[in-house]
């Protein structure tokens, strides 16, 4: 993906607009795609490196720990307040299974799959502006919403300056717009 479209992917920034998408995928593609999408809007990885993940990385454990794909470094989530989605999600599946299985072949989607079910979704409540890092996204700008903390999201992100995080989860445009708002000569 081009860095143009990454930025014209957006975060879901209300509680509604989440809610709207959790549905959309619930009703038009699958528990599997509905299941990403919540476990990707609440730890912040990449779709790449959620893919790959299997029910024994995730269930009953507090923390999910990978190499992230892009970077190579270790990373440790906490994903204990994501238990009971985990369990109900992953009721039945073994734990060699994989958590995002593909009906084709024995492996995971493709980031490709997880790309075309979230847009699907998306069309279905008449967005345009969603795609996997929409996840990504997400979860930072809530972060940042709760929290104010961008020094620590740009940490969990990997980021090399604030202004890098601040301008991809949508919040530098969020500010400009704030202090436009009312501005007229």
């Amino acid at each position: 993906m081009s860095e143009k479209a990454l930025y014209n992917v957006q975060p879901l920034r209300t509680q509604e607009e989440i809610d709207n998408l959790k549905w959309s995928l619930e009703r038009y593609c699958s528990p599997r795609d509905l299941f990403l999408f919540v476990f990707g809007i609440n730890t912040g990885l990449r779709v790449s490196d959620l893919l790959p993940l299997r029910v024994a990385d995730v269930r009953d454990r507090t923390h999910v720990v990978i190499i992230e794909k892009k970077t190579g470094k270790k990373k440790r989530f906490p994903i204990l307040a994501l238990q009971h989605e985990i369990m109900r999600y992953t009721a039945g599946m073994k734990p060699t299974e994989y958590l995002f299985a593909s009906r084709k072949g024995n492996g995971p989607i493709t980031t490709t799959q997880a790309y075309r079910s979230l847009v699907k979704a998306a069309n279905m409540i008449d967005r345009d502006d969603i795609g996997t890092h929409t996840m990504r996204k997400t979860f930072g700008y809530h972060y940042y919403k709760r929290t104010k903390d961008i020094v620590t999201l740009m940490e969990i992100f990997n980021h090399s300056a604030p202004s890098i995080t601040k301008r991809y989860i949508g919040i530098t445009q969020d500010e400009i717009d704030q202090s436009l708002k009312d501005f007229l000569l």
